[in-house]
């Protein structure tokens, strides 16, 4: 690999706390890591020098919650909901249908699609569930399919019930052989503890069994309704609990005195008219929030963390400065990484240059394409 200079940059975010914000900087990469950042005129020579003109740049958005291993979509539920009808959650069997009868051609060219779209809205990490099969053979290959474009992959067979399914035998099977197929192709556990799906013990059993297994926890919850998914993720010690849109002060308390990190997703409360988390009251409170897209086929079909990022502000009272950090510092912590979200000496070059001098632009211009490059790994991934 080698050596580039990334030199004139008119604003560079870091989220690192000794580098900060700076001005006319500059960012060395070698050997796909950060190097050396400091002003463009101590930069020292690399291979490759790129200038870029004054332009922002931001470390790379890190996609901490993603359902892309599936076929079809839900465009017709999305229009009725639109028209009045609630989400229960019922859809979710659709989409099983359709994933079941795909191929493993389609299933992969339904992920390398959405990989490619986030890759060029300056997504350089992204999660993966299954959670579309519920059957072994399904979710295994859902995993297996999921691996090969990312190492954040979530086993979700526990999702919803299967249709005409009991749901202590389906919990049961998910805990055993299930989990058995799936592990080798997972990093995380997740499960779906919402009214309609899996319950504060069935739940609990999912996660204990995926985290004897060596896979860490991550949670669904709170999401329909007020529920015991937040103190259950806190109580396990989970990366990440998911949605929360409906918390109570004693969730808050909880989520705000622990290392699980508040993933919140936009995305989905727009594509359901649903109300949006109050990420002021967790920010205020000390909590560490993550913004994600949930995309999925039904109720959050983005994967634009630009989006997400200008509804956070726009509807959760979050700055434009901390939706920046929660689209990349704080999907890192989701994630229990280090290495990524941050531009700090060491980090694996993730970056995106903005076409834009500052990056309040992301919330200022929404739905405007203003990710002009993509550096991932040190390497230029994508140019406009």
């Amino acid at each position: 690999m080698i050596s580039i200079a990334l030199t004139g940059i008119g604003e560079l975010t870091t989220n690192d706390p000794e580098l900060g914000t700076l001005r006319d900087a500059a960012v060395v990469i070698d050997q796909g890591r950060v190097a050396w950042v400091g002003p463009t005129r101590n930069a020292p020579s690399a291979q490759f020098m790129l200038p870029v003109g004054g332009a922002a740049v931001v470390p790379g958005f890190v996609d901490s919650h993603a359902h892309l291993v599936f076929a079809g979509d839900r465009a017709a539920e999305f229009a009725a909901r639109m028209a009045g009808e609630p989400y229960t959650g019922g859809g979710i069997r659709t989409t099983v249908a359709a994933t079941r009868a795909a191929s493993d051609d389609v299933l992969r060219d339904t992920v390398l699609r959405l990989c490619r779209e986030a890759l060029w809205q300056g997504t350089t990490t992204i999660e993966i569930k299954s959670g579309y099969g519920l059957s072994v053979a399904d979710e295994e290959r859902s995993l297996r399919i999921a691996r090969e474009f990312s190492e954040e992959t979530t086993f979700l067979g526990a999702h919803v019930v299967p249709e005409g399914a009991d749901a202590d035998a389906y919990t049961a099977l998910v805990c055993g052989e299930m989990l058995d197929a799936a592990a080798p192709h997972a990093r995380w556990v997740d499960v779906f503890c919402e009214r309609g799906a899996f319950d504060a013990d069935r739940s609990e059993a999912v996660l204990r069994a995926g985290i004897a297994r060596g896979l860490g926890a991550r949670i669904h919850a709170n999401q329909l309704g007020p529920g015991p998914g937040v103190r259950l993720a806190v109580a396990l010690g989970a990366a990440s609990a998911d949605h929360c849109t409906h918390l109570s002060t004693s969730d808050i308390d909880a989520l705000s005195t622990s290392d699980t990190v508040a993933t919140l997703l936009p995305g989905a409360e727009f594509a359901t008219r649903s109300p949006y988390p109050d990420a002021r009251a967790l920010l205020d409170a000390g909590a560490t929030v993550a913004l994600a897209t949930d995309c999925n086929p039904g109720t959050s079909y983005t994967t634009s963390m630009l989006l997400c990022i200008a509804l956070a502000v726009r509807e959760m009272r979050m700055t434009p400065a901390e939706a920046l950090v929660a689209a990349t510092l704080g999907g890192a912590k989701a994630l229990r990484r280090t290495d990524i979200g941050h531009l700090g000496i060491g980090a694996r070059a993730d970056l995106v240059v903005l076409d834009a001098p500052s990056s309040l632009h992301l919330a200022y211009r929404p739905g405007v394409p203003l990710v002009k490059a993509v550096v991932r790994g040190g390497e230029l991934a994508w140019q406009r």
